[in-house]
């Protein structure tokens, strides 16, 4: 919406009152209407021969919006082929950001087109980009007209204290926006180790969710469309992130080595993981009857033959999950949790675990340590030997 001054005058207000969509503002005692040239034109239209229109505050908020639309991260700087492009069309930047970052100051308007450069020319994905972009508009926000670049050591620990116990950010958060300030501060700026003197909060250690093979059962029993059967049961099978789900290709199924390639997954890496015999032939199924038939992606969505939307496969998941009757907090990131313990269950190595799931370090994989059942079930409680012994009453 704009909004529109002018002295009283009734011929004027007769016409506004008459455009679509037009609202008028108790507080701040004027008429706003939709920014858009329809409405504009058809604005000028009314006021032809009642009114001039004084056009120079527009133009400058226009000419700003087009700087800050240029540091969305949109398909216009990410190239289309990019991992993770889609994901930026189908979830644009946060809308508070976008539609307050044209009242930046210029110099912190010029911050933050140089730090998104410079995250593009780094190659960083497109949900980091978004990420570091949201966080980084945080402090924009706050600073108003003080230019980002002439803040301290002092003023940032200023700030994430303030960030942390005024805002309320949780300690994943200020992790994050930690990421994003030193990454404007040290990559871009190139001011050397400015934030070795900050702390950062503990994250809390968060054990996986995950279901039970009974519920696991239950789940895709609940299931009655194909498709989004050989979806999961494929995420499932092989432990895939929803993100890797969607970005299958018919390609990347290899059925004479019986495996599944993962081309640059999270961190830009690739992998391979085991291709099931038994979903190997409910994929052939799904392929052979499903309509229309897919053509490169695995899983194409049906309004646009591209990849299907992640937030799809995350609504297929909640309504097999509600219909089932499991009444878990776990999402559709769960079944690669469940696959990852599943298979210490069942006497696994750790190690092949770790590759399979295309982690880094081992230590995000030992994680499903503390889930898993398999050396829990040997051990007997003290209690137990107690009340065996006959050494309690009841």
């Amino acid at each position: 919406m704009h909004r529109h001054l002018f002295r009283k005058n009734t011929a004027i207000e007769q016409v506004v009152r008459k455009q679509p969509d037009v609202k008028w503002s108790q507080t701040h005692k004027c008429w706003y209407i939709p920014l858009t040239e329809t409405g504009y034109r058809l604005l000028m239209k009314d006021l032809e021969a009642k009114a001039s229109v004084d056009f120079t505050a527009l133009k400058v908020f226009l000419e700003k919006r087009k700087k800050v639309i240029t540091t969305s991260a949109t398909p216009a700087v990410l190239p289309a082929s990019q991992p993770g492009a889609d994901i930026m069309r189908a979830v644009p930047v946060n809308p508070v950001s976008r539609s307050t970052a044209w009242q930046l100051c210029d110099e912190n308007l010029h911050a933050l087109q140089n730090f998104i450069e410079v995250l593009l020319l780094k190659s960083y994905s497109a949900s980091i980009i978004k990420t570091y972009r949201n966080e980084f508009m945080q402090l924009l926000q706050l600073l108003k007209h003080k230019p980002v670049d002439s803040l301290t050591v002092a003023d940032l620990k200023r700030y994430m204290v303030f960030a942390m116990e005024n805002q309320g950010i949780s300690e994943n958060t200020a992790h994050s926006r930690l990421n994003a300030l030193k990454f404007y501060f040290e990559q871009v700026l190139e001011r050397e180790r400015f934030f070795w003197e900050i702390p950062r909060p503990k994250k809390p250690t968060l054990l996986p969710k995950l279901l039970n093979e009974t519920e696991i059962k239950r789940l895709f029993n609940a299931l009655t469309n194909k498709k989004h059967k050989a979806m999961l049961f494929t995420a499932y099978s092989a432990g895939l992130r929803v993100s890797e789900i969607v970005h299958l290709k018919i390609a990347d199924i290899d059925s004479r080595r019986m495996q599944i390639f993962i081309a640059r997954a999270k961190g830009k890496k690739d992998r391979y993981v085991n291709l099931s015999p038994v979903v190997l032939d409910i994929l052939r199924n799904y392929m052979k009857e499903y309509r229309p038939k897919p053509k490169i992606y695995l899983f194409e969505s049906d309004q646009t033959g591209g990849a299907y939307p992640t937030r799809t496969v995350q609504q297929i998941f909640t309504n097999a999950k509600n219909k089932a009757g499991i009444k878990k907090d776990v999402g559709v990131h769960s079944l690669r949790h469940s696959f990852a313990t599943h298979l210490l269950d069942k006497g696994t190595d750790i190690k092949y675990i770790k590759d399979l799931l295309g982690h880094f370090n081992i230590k995000t994989t030992e994680r499903y340590l503390h889930v898993s059942k398999q050396q829990l079930v040997n051990i007997v409680s003290p209690f137990d030997d107690l009340w065996k012994n006959e050494q309690i009453d009841w």
